[in-house]
């Protein structure tokens, strides 16, 4: 995979935390029946970190994903998204703040069927209008970046697991953010394929000084990770 694009300077900052919970709970009430996905959740994710979520099936893994990633609010509680409250957010501005901010890596890989790699990767470019010119270049970049460049014109369906992680990555850093959200990245891929899209999600989170967020219930694969948080029942039990 080409290195180049991602040695990108990022400048320093003063404060240290970019993403903060503070007693955060999820109530999801369906046909009146209550259930209590996270009970009181406190967290602090600190800038250029690398944090493996891990937990048993159940244990409330995608919702703090989903909380963090700001796909969704708390029943109660705060989340601060690099100094700004999102409960203060419309959900305009909100999803402003989340595209521009936040990258994400789905285990289904979420590629759209219809559209070729080169399409998938542009996609969320288009979404906040960047112009033609400058989505392709950043385009073929990313492609170059993650080694797929003779892949731009396939469909989903011509792509191999690995293939379609790494298009899916590549999507992820589209517009450039300094967090990448990662659910079970690497849960549908054979061994040496899931090495191969860790290695490289370390070797971003290194170069271009992004903060990474993996949920993942493998212990080899938190081993990628700096820290750690172990939820049970909604709760966060330990932290390393």
């Amino acid at each position: 995979m080409n290195q180049k694009l991602l040695s990108k300077t990022v400048p320093p900052r003063v404060d240290d935390e970019i993403i903060k919970l503070v007693d955060v709970k999820k109530v999801y009430n369906m046909g009146g029946v209550k259930t209590h996905a996270l009970r009181g959740i406190n967290l602090e994710i600190k800038r250029n970190d690398f944090l493996a979520i891990m937990g048993p099936s159940g244990s409330g893994k995608s919702t703090l994903l989903h909380m963090v990633g700001a796909l969704d609010k708390p029943s109660s509680g705060k989340i601060i998204l690099d100094g700004v409250d999102i409960a203060t957010l419309s959900e305009s501005n909100l999803a402003r703040l989340r595209g521009r901010k936040i990258g994400f890596v789905f285990q289904f890989f979420n590629l759209h069927p219809t559209l070729t790699a080169f399409e998938n990767i542009e996609l969320p470019m288009t979404i906040i209008e960047k112009n033609k010119s400058e989505r392709k270049e950043k385009t073929w970049e990313l492609l170059k970046a993650v080694g797929l460049e003779n892949r731009a014109e396939h469909l989903p369906s011509q792509l191999s697991g690995g293939e379609h992680q790494r298009i899916a990555i590549a999507r992820a850093l589209a517009n450039d953010p300094e967090i990448i959200l990662a659910d079970e990245p690497t849960g549908n891929l054979d061994t040496k394929t899931e090495a191969e899209i860790m290695n490289f999600l370390l070797s971003l989170q290194k170069k271009r000084k992004m903060t990474i967020a993996i949920i993942t219930h493998e212990v080899e694969i938190s081993k990628y990770a700096r820290s750690m948080v172990h939820l049970v029942d909604g709760k966060i039990v330990r932290g390393e």
